[in-house]
């Protein structure tokens, strides 16, 4: 567990997945020497997916704990460790709205 964020402001969501995605994408160019996405976008794929589980598996286990605190700076983890999965693979954040939104039909 990592040491939790202090004075958290809500955001506007849309926009603060748009913006990571953005950063993370931007990446792709960066060292992997330098950048950590750029090293999950780029070394081995297990690492990317292994990176996935453990995330979430840290937010099932602040569920259990009812710990709303760690809860949100899990699923930060989890949110971000996704987004990369997503850039790594080929699918853009619209793709995934487009998804959720099929199925809220």
């Amino acid at each position: 567990m990592g040491v939790r964020t202090v004075n958290v402001q809500p955001g506007n969501i849309g926009e603060t997945i748009e913006g990571l995605a953005s950063t993370i994408h931007a990446r792709r160019d960066a060292s992997p020497d330098e950048s950590y996405t750029a090293r999950l976008l780029t070394d081995v794929e297990d690492e990317l997916l292994k990176k996935i589980a453990e995330e979430a598996s840290e937010v099932i286990m602040a569920c259990k704990d009812n710990d709303h605190d760690h809860i949100r700076y899990e699923a930060g983890d989890l949110v971000y460790h996704l987004l990369v999965t997503l850039e790594r693979y080929g699918v853009s954040i619209d793709e995934l709205a487009g998804e959720l939104n099929a199925r809220m039909k």
